[in-house]
């Protein structure tokens, strides 16, 4: 058996791509898309297709106003995430815009906006994840959310106080970024490799993973962001795990055993206690932890940069039509 088959008997399996043709090829439960996938995906000529049907109704530039410039951007995240949910048995993630980040009452206008164009197009709210930033304020807005049952996938999340705060709201999912925690300790050591059982990234995962299963916390945990499969083997038995396109072709090509790294009835048996956050409580542990706190910063300004090429994208397809 494959790596990648043995991966899937105990943990699930997420692509982390918008191009759809890769998630057919590949047929993950779930899959998550963030503005960089969409930008990506939204070039490519064979879905042209979903990109003129978000444009359908939006005024020409110059005159295109910022409540059409917002409704393109959700349009066509609907439109991928609906043409995913048509190959995929399980959930899509889907992001709102990283320039809300800070703004409790506009992630939840957009987190509904979203979840009403699935549900006149046909999808369930079951089927859709709405992704925000673990900000304190994108966790209130989750907190609400969730009791409307629309679901929430907390992206961008660092640090352990985020995990807490997220188990506190009652989120259905957290997405640990591995890869770039791992990132940052390199550029810190200054060393080009940290080996998967050091890796910072892997080791918190783990720890958030062992935290809400001793404690009984019903938060799904998807390790995000892999720089290399060593990193994916360490968190085997992890909840979910979202993989590139790369590296999913990569666990199918190497045959081999793989052992169970994490286990909900080992978590159990260790010995934690539950960590309360208040709001003052939550900045300052963010505050102290340089890692968590840039990556955050810098994850939500990249995430806005490619929200943006992406607008300018869309708005030079609209002048074309003028």
């Amino acid at each position: 058996m494959s790596l990648l088959d043995r991966l899937q008997e105990m943990t699930v399996i997420v692509a982390d791509t918008g191009d759809i043709e890769s998630i057919r090829r590949h047929r993950p439960r779930d899959a998550t898309t963030n503005p960089s996938l969409l930008l990506a995906a939204a070039r490519m000529p064979q879905y042209r297709h979903l990109v003129e049907a978000a444009l359908a109704g939006c005024s020409s530039a110059p005159s295109c106003s910022t409540s059409d410039r917002r409704d393109c951007l959700e349009k066509l995240s609907v439109n991928f995430g609906r043409e995913i949910l048509g190959i995929i048995p399980g959930r899509v993630s889907v992001e709102v815009d990283a320039s809300l980040s800070f703004d409790a009452a506009g992630t939840l206008a957009a987190a509904r906006r979203l979840i009403s164009l699935f549900e006149a197009s046909g999808i369930a709210r079951e089927r859709v994840l709405i992704k925000i930033a673990a900000t304190w304020e994108g966790i209130t807005a989750a907190r609400q959310l969730e009791r409307e049952e629309i679901r929430c996938n907390l992206t961008l999340l660092f640090s352990f106080a985020q995990a807490a705060a997220c188990a506190e709201a009652g989120v259905r999912l957290i997405s640990p970024f591995v890869g770039r925690i791992l990132d940052w300790h390199q550029a810190q050591l200054g060393v080009e490799k940290i080996p998967p059982t050091e890796d910072p990234g892997v080791a918190s995962v783990q720890r958030i993973y062992n935290y809400y299963r001793c404690l009984g916390y019903e938060t799904e945990v998807m390790g995000a962001s892999f720089r290399n499969i060593g990193e994916i083997l360490e968190l085997a038995g992890c909840d979910l795990l979202t993989i590139s396109p790369q590296l999913l072709r990569e666990l199918e090509s190497r045959d081999g055993d793989l052992p169970r790294r994490l286990d909900p009835g080992r978590a159990r048996e260790m010995d934690l206690e539950r960590v309360i956050l208040d709001e003052k409580e939550f900045r300052w542990l963010l505050n102290e932890d340089a890692m968590a706190t840039e990556k955050l910063s810098e994850g939500i300004r990249k995430f806005h940069a490619d929200t943006l090429l992406l607008l300018d994208y869309l708005e030079g397809l609209l002048a074309e039509r003028s």
